[in-house]
């Protein structure tokens, strides 16, 4: 009998808007290919086609009347979709999965910003993801000033999505919420610097993988 692969890690990343997320998600998947791990790259809402679909009911403010309960049964219902359909089934394969965004956006988001209770949330995360969990999250910190900043400027004249059409009071409470989390959670999350360079933050990004996961170790076991 063929003994069936070492599990996969999983990698997420968190932060507000503009903080460069998926520029990074692309970047570490880079790393972790050259270090010889078969990576799975996604994100969130989204990375699989029915959340794909919902994504796009969530981002465009369709849900938005309806209020942080209904977006945040949304999003669970899109992560119960992406887990199921591809998240869960990489990590069993043996693949690291790198994701742009996961549950720790809807605490920050429905929970911190939109008033939503702790228990709800944690309850609502509870059954979306089961005991699919990040192994690392590393949370790419920046005051919202600049990040929204940057956000228009990758807008580049094109209208602003749900959230970073907030005001700034909203993506201030986003950023403590992002930073409570990692001080809760010190074993699983990662504050990264997001004002310094794209190259910077790599190399930050890459030493804590590196540290806490070890790719390389990891990419010679599954040879």
């Amino acid at each position: 009998m063929t003994a069936a692969p070492p599990r996969g890690r999983f990698i997420t990343l968190e932060g507000g808007e503009g903080a460069g997320k998926s520029v990074q998600a692309r970047r570490l998947e880079a790393r972790l290919r050259e270090a010889g791990l078969d990576v799975a790259r996604t994100r969130e809402p989204g990375g699989s086609p029915h959340a794909e679909a919902l994504r796009e009911a969530i981002l465009s403010g369709f849900a938005r009347p309806l209020g942080p309960e209904a977006e945040a049964l949304l999003f669970a219902a899109a992560r119960i979709d992406h887990v199921d359909a591809m998240i869960a089934p990489a990590l069993a394969s043996g693949r690291w999965v790198v994701c742009d965004r996961f549950a720790d956006s809807t605490r920050a988001y429905q929970g911190a910003a939109g008033n939503l209770p702790t228990d709800f949330i944690l309850r609502l995360e509870a059954v979306a993801v089961g005991d699919v969990r990040p192994d690392l999250t590393l949370i790419l910190d920046l005051p919202p000033e600049a990040g929204l900043k940057r956000a228009g400027l990758r807008r580049a004249g094109a209208g602003a999505d749900r959230y970073e059409a907030e005001g700034i009071a909203f993506h201030r409470i986003l950023r403590r919420a992002f930073l409570d989390i990692a001080a809760a959670e010190p074993g699983r999350c990662a504050v990264i610097d997001a004002l310094a360079s794209e190259d910077a933050v790599e190399a930050a990004i890459w030493a804590e993988v590196a540290a806490r996961l070890d790719p390389a170790r990891a990419a010679g076991a599954s040879s």
